[in-house]
């Protein structure tokens, strides 16, 4: 295998190539900033040594009030959900995704084997899928499927498999994010029959689905989308790459109506259409809450990798600008889409996505947002899960040592290359 990073575009061209100087997204240019060092003026090592103590709190630190890892005998772990005592298929996609940036293998060799055994079903109409939430021994709580972490456990295998090579049997990291990919698209297209398990993208509309399953396949989530992934997906895939290429150009077009034009805050669930909607359980997910912490991020990541759209700029510019106004250091954690502060709560899991957002915004507030998740420590106690995660992550990906590790791959014409 051969693996392509830093001086090297797609295909292993010099980023200064004549072939190359149109790309400018860090997909190409190899090239990821370190927000903490150009707007702060730290160290590389400073900025290491931050990170490192939260991986090491997070995954090593006391089990009363610290780790959200645990080993289980001697090849699988969990990360778990303290507050709800379970373990689901996010957090334990994003601490594959946080081991394989970080290159901890045997960490995330644990915790896919720990996913493999207990989460993904192996037969019956859910075959590829995963059981969103289990107990800590593996019981199953919920065979239906959170898609979002599907994605996760796709694209790290990719980017393992880019890593640290293919091995065996689960192993095999290419070939088990194929079996995902082919699940994805190969259930019943409709849920017309009640709760019949259905493709986790809606092909007509090319978005991802809140769950693939009966009625609540007939929306989104915007923290669901990620074309960032999906563009990888169109290169390494087997087969359907015309159909994630164009996912990817659906989602960011997607993101521009789901989004307010003048306070940047998204929902949690909209339709396909952008607009704001709830569950059929309530909730009022039509709101600015915990699942759409995320989305600005994610434009922001996707920006970042791609350039597609310098929409992203204006976009990360009006978010930076809401929150600022609402008060550095103290402002809440949901909102209406509108402005009106629901829950005053600050949180660091939104402080550090906020400072994620500042990869793509232009305005020079975007320091202030950096500064404070310097100065956050990383989270412990009851709620260390959601926002321990999305803070490691947050320290990843503004420190630019959230990567793309490519395979060989030949690009489509769909994604624009």
């Amino acid at each position: 295998m051969i693996l392509l990073t830093g001086q090297y575009g797609l295909m292993g061209e010099p980023v200064d190539s004549p072939q190359a100087t149109h790309r400018t997204g860090a997909f190409y240019t190899g090239k990821y900033p370190n927000l903490f060092v150009e707007l702060l003026g730290l160290s590389e090592s400073q900025v290491q040594a931050k990170i490192d103590s939260a991986f090491n709190q997070l995954f090593y630190g006391n089990d009363r009030n610290q780790r959200v890892y645990y080993p289980v005998g001697r090849d699988r772990a969990y990360i778990k959900d303290i507050a709800s005592n379970d373990v689901r298929t996010e957090g334990m996609s994003y601490g594959m995704m946080i081991a394989v940036q970080l290159d901890k293998k045997e960490e995330f060799n644990r915790l896919w084997k720990w996913v493999k055994t207990f989460m993904q079903h192996q037969s019956n109409a859910m075959q590829g899928y995963f059981a969103w939430h289990c107990k800590t021994d593996g019981t199953v709580l919920s065979p239906a499927s959170a898609s979002d972490g599907e994605e996760w456990f796709i694209t790290t295998l990719l980017l393992a498999a880019a890593r640290w090579g293919n091995g065996e049997g689960l192993y095999n990291y290419q070939a088990e994010a194929q079996f995902i990919l082919d699940a994805m698209l190969n259930k019943a297209e409709s849920s017309d029959k009640g709760e019949e398990v259905t493709n986790m993208f809606n092909r007509k509309e090319k978005q991802i689905v809140f769950v693939p399953l009966g009625s609540v396949d007939d929306f989104t989530d915007p923290s669901y989308h990620l074309p960032h992934f999906y563009e990888l997906w169109a290169r390494w895939a087997d087969k359907e790459n015309t159909f994630w290429c164009e996912a990817a150009a659906t989602s960011r077009e997607f993101w521009k109506k789901a989004t307010h034009p003048v306070t940047g805050l998204s929902p949690d669930y909209s339709t396909f259409d952008g607009v704001p909607t709830n569950a059929p359980w309530g909730g009022n997910h039509n709101d600015f809450r915990f699942d759409a912490w995320r989305t600005g991020a994610h434009i922001a990541l996707d920006y970042l990798w791609f350039a597609r759209d310098d929409w992203a700029i204006a976009q990360s510019n009006r978010l930076l600008k809401f929150f600022y106004s609402q008060g550095m250091g103290d402002y809440g954690n949901q909102y209406t889409l509108d402005g009106v502060v629901l829950e005053k709560e600050h949180s660091p899991g939104l402080v550090a996505m906020n400072a994620v957002v500042a990869l793509a915004a232009g305005d020079p507030v975007r320091k202030e947002f950096v500064a404070e998740l310097w100065r956050t420590p990383t989270p412990d106690g009851r709620y260390r899960y959601y926002d321990g995660l999305l803070y490691l992550m947050g320290l990843l990906q503004v420190s630019g040592n959230f990567r793309v590790y490519h395979l060989t791959g030949q690009p489509t014409t769909g994604c624009l290359d």
